[in-house]
């Protein structure tokens, strides 16, 4: 197909997202679809009659700007709650229509023309799409397969003088990859070191099988020049009701409230209210999450070890990568072709990659699932055999 004439030039190149695509085949072949990154249960009962109950009280029209009194309360209690980070919920917390519209807001208020952006492939495909608009360049940093580390020399030589920022994703999608204490230290360092900023994605902060969420902002001179970004979605499982939050210093917070508003302007009156009660749940809720998941995580990974696949272990997130060099060549080929084959949709991880090769023979398997379709997916990737 050809390029589109209308569309700007930084845009070209991005069509419809692979998350888009294969939902579409799992549809028209009556697949399990583990290729999108949704639950397939709702979120806890309490929370949804909350939101219930926003509506019925008359929370319908627009919020505050920065998002209602009561939620940036609790996303400060939280952020003091979990990480003994102490924010001022009038001044450094903004309310998002979701942690990607947090980031493209970040990105367009941060980032001047020619500026470059440093990111870790495989990256979630948005945050190339965010770099573009922005009018910036990405600059790669390769995670390895099976543990999906970086060579500190890499991350060294990716940042130049054009260089604004380093946007770090821990828990890591696709990977599943925790970053360290001495990798965020690293990579910490370096920004003191070079004057940078660096926008962190939280949003699987709570879904952790192994390791430690330690949020970039504690970490010695960082709160200044961090801008923390998590949401409802994955922690609730709401992910359509779209509210996020950024956490940063007031000046940063003004910075991207700038563009933020242009973009939404505002977003989810009654959910904002929902979450409030959410993210004052009891610690068992947020342990049970990454229980329940696990669970998902063990029986699928082991279904595709059955299957001859190596599985590279998941410590956090939705999903599990898998090598699939010993059915297919190529990765896309190989997840376009599933659906027919076994009617099971995953996603090929060399879409999101710049070097095609790190990504050419794996796969991303979602696990977010109910545990009777966790095992009629490993029950379909049977026929591979």
């Amino acid at each position: 197909m050809s390029e589109n004439p209308y569309l700007t030039s930084r845009m070209r190149g991005f069509g419809t997202t692979i998350f888009a695509q294969m939902s579409a085949l799992a549809v028209a072949t009556q697949a399990v679809n583990l290729g999108q990154g949704f639950p397939d249960t709702d979120g806890p009962p309490e929370i949804l009659e909350a939101a219930i109950d926003a509506i019925r009280a008359g929370h319908n029209q627009y919020p505050p700007g920065i998002g209602i009194p009561e939620l940036r309360q609790a996303v400060a209690e939280h952020q003091k709650r979990f990480y003994d980070i102490t924010l001022n919920p009038d001044t450094e917390v903004l309310i998002t229509a979701g942690a990607t519209e947090a980031i493209t807001a970040a990105l367009l208020a941060l980032c001047e023309f020619g500026d470059e952006v440093v990111v870790f492939e495989p990256y979630y495909d948005s945050y190339a799409a965010a770099i573009a608009m922005a009018g910036a360049h990405r600059r790669c940093v390769p995670l390895r397969p099976p543990d999906y580390s970086y060579a500190p020399e890499d991350l060294e030589a990716a940042i130049s003088e054009r260089t604004r920022l380093i946007l770090v994703n821990s828990p890591h999608n696709p990977t599943g990859k925790v970053f360290s204490r001495s990798e965020l230290s690293h990579i910490a360092s370096l920004a003191v070191e070079r004057n940078l900023l660096v926008v962190t994605d939280e949003v699987y902060e709570h879904i952790v099988f192994e390791g430690e969420h330690l949020p970039l902002a504690t970490f010695p001179q960082m709160a200044e020049r961090t801008v923390s970004i998590s949401s409802a979605g994955k922690t609730f499982s709401v992910t359509g009701w779209k509210i996020g939050w950024i956490t940063t210093t007031e000046e940063l917070v003004r910075a991207i409230q700038t563009t933020k508003q242009f973009l939404t302007y505002v977003n989810g009156a009654p959910f904002q209210h929902a979450i409030v009660k959410g993210l004052r749940l009891g610690d068992s809720y947020f342990k049970e999450l990454a229980q329940n998941l696990q669970m998902c995580k063990d029986e699928l990974s082991a279904g595709l070890r059955e299957v001859g696949m190596e599985v590279h272990e998941s410590h956090g997130t939705y999903f599990v990568i898998s090598d699939i060099s010993g059915f297919a060549d190529d990765g896309l080929e190989f997840c376009l072709g599933l659906p027919e084959r076994c009617g099971v949709v995953a996603v090929p991880v060399q879409v999101f990659c710049d070097d095609l090769e790190l990504g050419a023979s794996l796969a991303r398997f979602a696990f977010c699932k109910k545990p009777e379709v966790i095992a009629e997916a490993v029950k379909r990737l049977g026929r591979l055999n």
